[in-house]
Formats: C-alpha cells, structure tokens, sequence
C-alpha cells in the first residue's frame, strides 16, 4: 500500500510543489494562473474530452458507469434541499453546501491521480470517461447554482436563459458532447487530427497540478475551521454515496474504485474564478481549495486502500 500512495501523491505533489516555487521565485507572477487556467479550460481539456468520448465504445456496461458517477452529485442536490426545507437553512447555505460537494477536481487532479493509481490503458479510459461526465453535470448544477445566486432582481427566465446560454457555448459540454456523437455515429476521427488531440489532451494533467501550485501561492486564507467542515462533504459523502450508487449498478473492481475516487477529488480550482465573477464567498472557496486539495495526500489514499 505504501508504494502505491508514493506513486499517486508523490508526483501530484511535486508537480504542485513546482508551481508553487515558481511563483514564490518570481518566475511566475500573480495572475499567471489564468493563462494556464485558460489554456486547460479551452485547449487541453476539450482535446482530451473529444477524442476520448470518440474512441469510447457506448455499450450498457459503459452506461452504467456513467450514470453511477452521476447520481451521487444529484442525489446530495436532493438531500440538501430537503435539509433546506426541513431546517429553514439560509439559501446562501444552500448554495455553498452544493458547491462545495459537487464541484470537484475530476479533470484536473482527478485523472492524473487514477493515472497514477491504476497505470494501464484501461484505467486512463475509465478515469477520462468518469471526469468527462461527472464534469459535465457538475458544471451544470454549479452554473445554475451561481446563476441564481447572481439572479438579484431578475426574473427566473431570465436566469434560466443565461444558464442555458453557457451550458451550450461551455467548451467542455461541446467537446463531451461532439466525442458522444462521433462514437454513436461511428464517425472517426482523421489520424492526423486523432494525434494531435491526443498530443493536445496528455498536457492536462501536467499542467493542471502545476497550475494549483502556483494558485495557491500568496493567497489569504481565513475560515479554514469551516472549510475543513465543508470538505467532509467531499472525503466522506459523496464517495460514500458513490459506494452506493456503483452497488446498486452492479459495478465492481477498478470501475467501482475510479468511480468512487473520483467523486472525492478536490473542490475545483476553477471555482474560485467562479466566485469572484459572482462576488459568491471567495474566501471561504479559497480556503476550500487549500484544504481539500492538501487534505488529499491522506483521505484519496484511505480511500483507495479501502477500495483495493
């Protein structure tokens, strides 16, 4: 057990521990994140996404797979709305508690931990596959969250319409999407443009833990007793219901133990990008990040000792 936790966390670390070193060498400067940050949001990550979803193979095993991975996010939806009804929570309680459950790491710090975990073909297919559709339905219900948080004075339409407007030109959703079509369709994609997608979407997770590092440097940090209470959220429930969801799915082995890690990776760096175009908490999210994505060397680990 103990080389498997060196081969995922070490790596993951020193990727992170590098970034970090370069923003506080003066290397990197404050701000630098958002190139990197757009550069996986609107290259790497839809290359990864397309090609993957292209070369995937729809069958009713498949199927399952995904829906076990997204029923546990929307099972917690459900779950904090009766507690909002039941308890009188204030809405902005609400809000964070979905947030800080759903919007997960997968692409980011997700793929490359399973990478790493389960190093074979078959495990970078399933951990690609997990993260493309988890993804997708956290950005959904993110979106909408923020949105009508962001709603002040305007009608629910008009909310309705500006969160639809997103999830259609978001480049993830497109790249999802597109890769589904291709593969039902038994369209392929040419070799030469298969290779460099695939050229393209190997950068990810490289740059991706780079970027946390650097992201985390400089920042302020406050309320952590109360981020580390919302981080639960991510290292025990919803893996928990991911436990569940891939038992009542008939999943076992390693596409049970993917789906399960994968729902407890680090609340998203991209969330903090979120809450500052919302005004929505950015402290807390902040120190959100910083909890869950340390905390993550041992919880992701107990996790995949219990699922192996």
């Amino acid at each position: 057990m103990a080389d498997i936790a060196l081969r995922t966390i070490l790596p993951i670390f020193l990727l992170i521990g590098t970034g970090f070193l370069a923003r506080k060498g003066g290397i990197l400067r404050a701000g630098d994140e958002r190139v990197l940050s757009a550069y996986l949001y609107f290259f790497a990550l839809p290359a990864l996404f397309l090609v993957n979803m292209a070369e995937t193979e729809f069958t009713s095993r498949t199927l399952r797979f995904i829906l076990a991975g997204l029923i546990p996010g929307f099972l917690s939806v459900g779950l904090y709305l009766g507690l909002f009804f039941l308890l009188r929570l204030r809405i902005d309680t609400l809000y964070l508690l979905i947030l800080s459950t759903v919007f997960g790491s997968h692409a980011f710090f997700g793929i490359p931990f399973v990478i790493f975990a389960f190093p074979t073909p078959e495990g970078e297919r399933l951990a690609i596959l997990a993260a493309s559709f988890i993804s997708m339905g956290s950005v959904f219900v993110s979106l909408t969250v923020l949105e009508l948080y962001g709603l002040g004075r305007a009608s629910l339409w008009e909310g309705s319409r500006r969160v639809a407007g997103r999830l259609v030109r978001n480049p993830l959703i497109l790249s999802i999407s597109v890769g589904a079509f291709l593969s039902l369709s038994g369209l392929r994609i040419p070799g030469v443009l298969s290779t460099f997608l695939h050229m393209l979407g190997r950068t990810t997770a490289t740059v991706a833990l780079f970027m946390l590092g650097v992201f985390l440097y400089g920042r302020r940090y406050k309320s952590l007793l109360k981020a580390l209470k919302l981080s639960i959220l991510r290292m025990v429930l919803l893996p928990l219901l991911g436990v569940l969801s891939t038992r009542l799915l008939g999943l076992e082995g390693m596409e049970r133990a993917v789906i399960v890690l994968m729902l407890s990776m680090p609340l998203a760096i991209s969330m903090i990008v979120l809450s500052q175009r919302y005004g929505f908490q950015e402290e807390t999210v902040a120190s959100l990040i910083l909890v869950s994505s340390v905390g993550a060397a041992l919880y992701l680990n107990l996790w995949l000792a219990v699922l192996i």
